[in-house]
């Protein structure tokens, strides 16, 4: 079985996976992690899957990761997503994820990117509510016939 990566652990490998980055694509990466706060003090960052810095709420929200030519922020819940600002480029065939690829010039639209930062957290409360274990509910005495 894996261990997590304590939270303050992640927080520090992602600090050092911008500053490895560098140039345009660091520094894109470092205003997404900004926004991503901003949008929500309580999303916790994660480091998965050898290398891949990851925010999370009750439930994972996005992953986010520098290519060659573009900062890459992946929703784990993107399809069922509101997108009214259409910032969704990538993965939109996808039955689950949807993504946002950020390129070299490209400017953030904060708000837009909060909006859905926002949505992806109340669709994990919501699920969680979904799933919640019969034993978290309210029980109702029942009586002998």
């Amino acid at each position: 079985m894996k261990r997590a990566v304590p939270v303050e652990s992640a927080s520090a490998l992602i600090d050092e996976y911008i500053q490895d980055i560098g140039g345009w694509r660091g520094k894109m990466l470092a205003r997404v992690r900004e926004i991503i706060h901003e949008a929500d003090p309580e999303i916790v960052e994660e480091w998965k899957w050898m290398g891949s810095p990851v925010w999370s709420r009750d439930g994972m929200i996005a992953v986010g990761n520098a290519h060659k030519d573009k900062v890459k922020l992946t929703f784990s819940h993107g399809a069922s997503l509101p997108d009214p600002d259409k910032r969704f480029n990538a993965g939109l065939k996808g039955s689950t994820w949807r993504a946002i690829d950020l390129f070299e010039g490209d400017k953030i639209n904060a708000r837009a990117l909060k909006n859905l930062i926002r949505a992806a957290v109340d669709y994990n409360q919501a699920k969680l509510k979904r799933k919640a274990p019969a034993g978290t509910r309210a029980k109702v005495p029942q009586t002998k016939n």
